[in-house]
């Protein structure tokens, strides 16, 4: 997917807190999370890379804000991003 469509997705279409995305991808199993906006979210967004926290780990990034939980993931292998409920 282009950086531009998945920015829209997390800039303008910001979920609720029930409500987690399911990242589609090319190569791997399906990713189920939120796409997050950290300090370095500009930078990453330029050259197409995004933080997401699992939901396995979605509890504690919520009370800690420790980007640790998160993991880099390309916009390249992304397929699809759609909104599902919370697992």
């Amino acid at each position: 997917m282009s950086p531009e469509s998945i920015a829209r997705f997390v800039e303008t279409d910001k979920p609720s807190t029930d409500k987690h995305m399911k990242i589609d991808l090319k190569k791997r199993n399906p990713v189920v999370g939120m796409l997050i906006q950290g300090k370095d979210y500009q930078d990453l967004k330029s050259k197409n890379f995004w933080r997401v926290v699992s939901s396995a780990n979605l509890a504690a990034w919520k009370r800690t804000g420790n980007l640790e939980f998160a993991k880099i993931y390309s916009g390249a292998e992304f397929n699809k991003i759609s909104l599902v409920d919370a697992v």
